[in-house]
């Protein structure tokens, strides 16, 4: 019997999307039916694989993608958004597989079903692509979404405090605004496609939220001050409005973390 260490790192170490999404979900049924061993034996790789498509680019050599209006907008919006599930993929199964030792099962429970949502947000944005004549790699994409994960790679405290409860919660303001436009636009479709994506992403925050709390509490530090120390010294970029403070809240980020430290 395999270890779950293992088949968090399989899915690390897939590059081409169609094998990581079937590992991903491979590996969520197989923990969920317990056929793999609560054993962190291997270890998780400084970089997961990558296809050769898309190209990635840093952010200042990213293409602008305008609104959304026209059917060309909507579709590199759409590949941004895939590129990020994609990602997000392994994010969820590289927070299992590093951290999974110093948690409760519930813990791997948590972050498996997390990478399986991802999995599963970003094949259907890929199908969504290719019925609009497009697919992912077509686009160039965003090189700095692992840069967190990396900075973050030796403290969950700084993973959970970065990567779910301001990069997922990020997905929570912008999101709602994003499928009005494509409602607008007469893209149904699409529209319903995000808008599951977003009421997913709140349980994701929700988990980020709940473990960070776990955390805080076995060490006997208020859980707000710590995220917003770990904030300030892990995150480069900046926490700004608007916020859609009512799904934040959903999730358990309430305004007390955030709103001390949010540009004005």
């Amino acid at each position: 019997m395999t270890t779950i260490a293992a088949a968090c790192r399989q899915v690390l170490d897939a590059a081409e999307p169609r094998d990581k999404v079937r590992l991903a979900r491979a590996a969520a049924r197989a923990w969920k039916r317990g056929d793999l061993l609560a054993r962190f034996d291997v270890a998780m790789p400084d970089q997961p694989a990558r296809p050769a498509r898309p190209e990635l680019l840093p952010p200042n050599r990213m293409p602008k993608r305008g609104r959304g209006g026209s059917e060309r907008g909507r579709i590199a919006l759409l590949h941004a958004l895939a590129h990020i599930e994609f990602s997000a993929i392994d994010l969820a199964f590289d927070a299992a597989g590093r951290f999974g030792a110093q948690f409760p099962r519930t813990y791997v429970d948590d972050w498996l079903s997390v990478g399986a949502d991802e999995a599963m947000h970003f094949a259907i944005l890929d199908r969504r692509l290719k019925a609009l004549g497009s697919q992912y790699g077509a686009l160039p994409a965003h090189a700095g979404l692992w840069e967190s994960a990396a900075e973050t790679a030796h403290d969950p405290a700084a993973r959970l405090a970065v990567v779910p409860m301001v990069l997922e919660a990020r997905g929570l303001d912008v999101t709602p605004e994003t499928v009005a436009r494509f409602e607008a636009a007469g893209d149904m479709a699409s529209a319903r496609i995000l808008h599951r994506i977003y009421t997913d992403e709140i349980r994701h925050v929700g988990f980020g939220a709940k473990w960070f709390g776990y955390l805080c509490a076995n060490a006997g530090i208020p859980p707000a001050p710590e995220w917003q120390r770990l904030v300030g010294r892990f995150f480069r970029g900046v926490i700004k409005p608007p916020f859609n403070d009512s799904a934040r809240q959903s999730a358990g980020l309430t305004r007390d973390f955030y709103g001390p430290i949010a540009a004005r």
